[in-house]
């Protein structure tokens, strides 16, 4: 699964700390989320997906392989 969290992070000016405070995870989540090695479930998705004030979608993004 894509995403696109580090630059919707730079646009706010929030860290990956700031991030996963504000979902209630850890930050360590947010840098294997970034990286593609962890795929959120749809709850966590849809609450950082809200801290940018996008949609779903427009953060997160199916690959062919998922």
């Amino acid at each position: 699964m894509k995403n696109n969290i580090r630059v919707e992070r730079a646009i706010l000016n929030i860290s990956q700390a700031e991030l996963a405070e504000r979902v209630q995870v850890t930050r360590q989540t947010i840098n294997a989320i970034e990286l593609g090695k962890y795929a959120p479930s749809a709850v966590l998705a849809m609450k950082i997906a809200r801290v940018f004030g996008k949609k779903v979608e427009d953060v997160f993004e199916l690959e062919d392989t998922d």
